[in-house]
């Protein structure tokens, strides 16, 4: 179970340090006023900080060494 954590977290870590984030596209309400309507794409923008991919790449060596082997 640990060494598979472990795993996880070193895949998760590398994803993360390679994209530091990503955009997407969404469809907001501008004007709602009976049955006129008006709306507009907003790109949204979710980042991280390339250190958290580096703990995490870290933290799943650590857990993958320190694991008893089955």
């Amino acid at each position: 179970m640990n060494r598979t954590l472990g795993i996880i977290l070193i895949v998760v870590g590398a994803v993360m340090l390679i994209w530091t984030g990503f955009t997407y596209t969404k469809k907001e309400k501008i004007i709602d006023a009976g049955p006129i309507q008006v709306s507009a794409d907003r790109e949204k923008t979710v980042n991280w900080p390339p250190y958290l991919g580096g703990i995490l790449l870290v933290g799943g060596i650590v857990i993958v060494a320190t694991s008893k082997k089955a």
